[in-house]
Parts: structure tokens; C-alpha cells; sequence
């Protein structure tokens, strides 16, 4: 029973949260610094996830093959590689270093 309790004030929590989006009024959405946190934000949250999901593990931080796929990532993308092509030498590169007993 708690976890259906659990889920039901989860469903309306979001539904308040998307209604209280809807209800904010056009003007405050057209200012500059609302619409530069909307556009910043985003971003900012991808990468912290990235972070923790590289160097993270549990409690304690780790510097493992998740780190060369990484890397190898941040290098692709430096020489302006496909999207594709990216996230393969990235899993290319974790795999290998696994593979290898890192």
C-alpha cells in the first residue's frame, strides 16, 4: 500500500509541477535572464549528470574505464565527429579498457 501511496503523490506532484508551468504568464517567460536560464540550464544539468555517472561510484569517487570513454568522447567531439560516431568511440574505448582489467 505504501508504494501505491508512494506513486500516487508522485503522479501529482508532477502533474502540479507541469500545471504550474502552464499558469506562469507570457511576460515573465519573455525576460532576458529567463530566457537565458532556459537556455543555460539544461545544459548544466547534462553535464553534472555525465559527471556523476562517470566518477561516481556509490560514496566514493573512481577513476575507472568510464573516464577513457570519456575522454576518448571529449576528443571526438573535439575533432568535430559525428553524434554516432561519438558515443562508438566511446564505448569502443570503455570496452577496450575493461577488456584490458581496467
Amino acid at each position: 500500500m505504501n508504494i501505491w501511496l508512494a506513486i500516487g503523490l508522485t503522479v501529482v506532484g508532477c502533474y502540479a509541477v507541469k500545471l504550474a508551468g502552464l499558469l506562469v504568464p507570457a511576460g515573465v517567460l519573455e525576460r532576458p535572464l529567463v530566457r537565458r536560464l532556459a537556455a543555460l540550464l539544461p545544459v548544466a544539468l547534462l553535464a553534472a549528470l555525465t559527471a556523476q555517472q562517470t566518477f561516481a561510484d556509490g560514496r566514493a569517487l573512481v577513476l575507472d574505464a568510464r573516464a577513457a570513454g570519456l575522454a576518448a568522447a571529449a576528443v571526438a567531439l573535439l575533432l568535430r565527429a559525428p553524434f554516432l560516431l561519438v558515443v562508438a568511440a566511446a564505448v569502443l574505448v570503455t570496452a577496450g579498457v575493461r577488456a584490458l582489467g581496467g
